[in-house]
């Protein structure tokens, strides 16, 4: 699959199963020869910590990215722990965990879900991600949006995922695309309000309720 924006023209190109790296040497060929005809910024590949094909994953990223900077491309990886050998997949130390291999496979970006203390952990999620975020070093660490809740509790969210727990921006598809065009379009502004411009949650639902509009 691949996700793009058409009137800027640029584009990830991504994949996320055992095999589909192969794929991705068309797509290097194009934008080294520029005939690709959209500016390929980057590409993405998911890796499930724990499941049956860990390590093809890993070897597959790890000569992704090798090939994507050679050719001056980023690269994002998704780092989710999934299989039989993950009981909890939010537990905050295979989060950290997630975040550290990024790192040593020398992604550009890395996506994971936002840890989930649980038990005796009595640290918030945002607090819990700031242990991921650190592990991620020089790799910027966002966090997959979740299920669609409401605004405020989603802005709150990301807010503190942003200035607690050192999430460089964020990855937003349900809490966007579930909504009416209108509410979909006011809540971009306000993740955007966040993310770009420092904006307090307070702030930005004033930019989501209408009452205040943020442009770049």
């Amino acid at each position: 699959p691949a996700a793009s924006s058409d009137g800027a023209k640029l584009r990830f190109v991504t994949g996320g199963e055992s095999g589909t790296y192969y794929a991705f040497g068309s797509v290097l060929a194009q934008h080294a020869t520029n005939n690709a005809g959209v500016n390929i910024v980057g590409l993405g590949y998911t890796i499930y910590l724990g499941s049956e094909y860990e390590a093809t994953m890993m070897a597959e990223a790890g000569e992704l990215i090798a090939q994507a900077h050679a050719n001056g491309l980023l690269v994002v990886l998704w780092i989710y722990p999934r299989g039989k050998a993950v009981t909890a997949e939010k537990d905050p130390d295979l989060i950290a965990g997630a975040a550290g291999v990024a790192l040593c496979l020398g992604a550009d970006f890395v996506k994971v879900n936002p840890p989930k203390p649980e038990g005796e952990d009595t640290r918030t999620p945002a607090e819990a991600l700031k242990v991921a975020s650190t592990a991620a070093g020089r790799c910027g660490l966002v966090c997959a949006g979740g299920s669609t809740v409401d605004a405020e509790t989603f802005l709150t969210q990301l807010w503190e995922q942003i200035h607690v727990g050192g999430a460089c921006g964020n990855a937003t598809g349900r809490n966007i695309h579930q909504r009416s065009l209108d509410e979909a379009v006011r809540l971009t502004k306000a993740i955007s309000a966040i993310t770009l411009d420092d904006y307090s949650v307070e702030d930005a639902m004033a930019v989501f309720n209408g009452e205040k509009d943020f442009t770049l």
